[in-house]
């Protein structure tokens, strides 16, 4: 025979293993019918959208393209900054190379040739002391 104490500390489990084994497959149902129409809204956004992607695709080429311009023009700038220029032979055109350099500044350069050194540019007034700074590191006067 049970005693009340028996009843008390020592309660009948009724749960059968095949009860046990049927709420987490109800679990399971019920998280994959959620699931299923939030992925299924998800797929039919519009960031999906073949024009979508297209227009993006056509964005990004041209980005690339622009800042690829950008890396040539300056890989070719810094290519021309390494050279010195001689002020006493260059062109017209190598003297307006140089940064902040104008057509009045190259053209009075040549007209005021020969130099012996590079900064009788700023000695006779041929450019401003502003303008010399700029480009004083990539001037010569070869005799």
């Amino acid at each position: 025979m049970i005693s009340a104490t028996q009843i008390i500390y020592q309660p009948e489990i009724k749960l059968s293993h095949h009860n046990a084994m049927q709420l987490p497959n109800l679990r399971n149902v019920w998280l994959i019918a959620l699931a299923v129409p939030l992925v299924g809204i998800t797929a039919c956004s519009n960031k999906d959208n073949p024009d979508e992607i297209r227009r993006q695709t056509a964005e990004a080429t041209e980005t690339m393209r622009r800042d690829t311009k950008a890396v040539v023009e300056g890989v070719k700038e810094g290519m021309h900054s390494d050279k010195a220029v001689d002020i006493n032979t260059a062109s017209r055109e190598d003297l307006l190379s140089l940064p902040g350099m104008t057509e009045r500044d190259a053209d009075r350069i040549i007209a005021e040739r020969p130099f012996k050194s590079a900064h009788e540019l700023i000695a006779r007034r041929v450019i401003p002391q502003s303008e010399y700074d700029k480009i004083s590191d990539r001037l010569i006067a070869g005799h």
